[in-house]
């Protein structure tokens, strides 16, 4: 039987001895995160190096958590479970979204945004409901859970899933017209077409979904730093302002990104830690 890609990523890890499990976080030493850069205006490259909404974040937790920065390695998303549980990274920096099957081999931080599916079309080109996907061609990062939401459901509404390995290669095949329509995170998928005037956001499935740090299982201790960090930024307005400044519009007052969950990590999932605790911003 076929093995999944995220089945694949996590065999992968048994492959690549020659990576030694980051166990320590030192203090002096910048802190090791992966993302994909291709993910606008999460984290994208310019000519001064990356930046985006992502971007500032990790930067502002590396220095609440002790550390005098971040050090973002630009990671293919089918490549970043396996750096992640290999010890190449010490933690995910990418709009990773929060899943029952993640959590049984990744510790999860609480949520930070809200999402679902994003479909990009060409300009002019409509989508009133996903019947309108039959007997067309959708395109999807490869390993990701567009990705995943594709191949479970492309007999369903009739379409073809067709394959890439970063977003804007997706997109590009929609304005080429090799795909009617290209799908990824609906915070990500308005960005590109608020951008690029030959594309649009035809249509947006909010569904539940939500984005989180992961960590590996037995970093519970750095999860819950972090976390704390997390936590004090939605406080104190910091996650607000960037949003502002990478994304724009006004937010739901129950957003993720505004919401201190209760415990450490994500309720209702594996890794989830239900304990009170004091949250203590310096």
């Amino acid at each position: 039987m076929k093995k999944s890609l995220y089945a694949l990523a996590l065999a992968s890890v048994m492959a690549v001895p020659s990576f030694a499990m980051a166990d320590e976080h030192p203090a002096d030493q910048p802190l090791l995160v992966g993302s994909d850069f291709g993910v606008a205006p999460w984290m994208m490259r310019s000519v001064d190096g990356p930046e985006g909404f992502g971007y500032d974040m990790i930067q502002d937790i590396a220095k609440r958590i002790g550390r005098p920065s971040a050090e973002v390695n630009d990671i293919a998303f089918s490549g970043l479970f396996a750096a992640l549980l290999s010890g190449r990274i010490e933690m995910t920096a990418n709009p990773l979204n929060i899943t029952a099957e993640r959590a049984k081999t990744m510790l999860y931080t609480e949520p930070f945004m809200a999402t679902g599916n994003g479909f990009i079309t060409a300009k002019g080109e409509k989508i009133a409901s996903l019947e309108d996907l039959k007997s067309k061609v959708l395109a999807v990062n490869r390993g990701t859970t567009q990705d995943k939401w594709g191949t479970e459901n492309a007999e369903k509404y009739g379409f073809t899933v067709q394959r890439f390995d970063s977003f804007p290669d997706s997109v590009q095949a929609v304005i080429t017209h090799r795909a009617f329509a290209a799908a990824n995170e609906i915070p990500t998928a308005s960005y590109a077409a608020s951008k690029n005037p030959a594309i649009e956001l035809a249509y947006s499935d909010y569904d539940g979904r939500m984005f989180g740090y992961a960590f590996r299982k037995e970093d519970v201790a750095y999860r819950d730093k972090v976390e704390t960090a997390l936590e004090c930024m939605k406080e104190d307005g910091t996650l607000k302002k960037l949003y502002n400044k990478w994304y724009g519009g006004e937010l739901p007052a129950d957003s993720p990104l505004l919401t201190v969950y209760p415990g450490f990590g994500a309720p209702g999932f594996e890794g989830y830690d239900e304990k009170p605790h004091e949250l203590d911003c310096k």
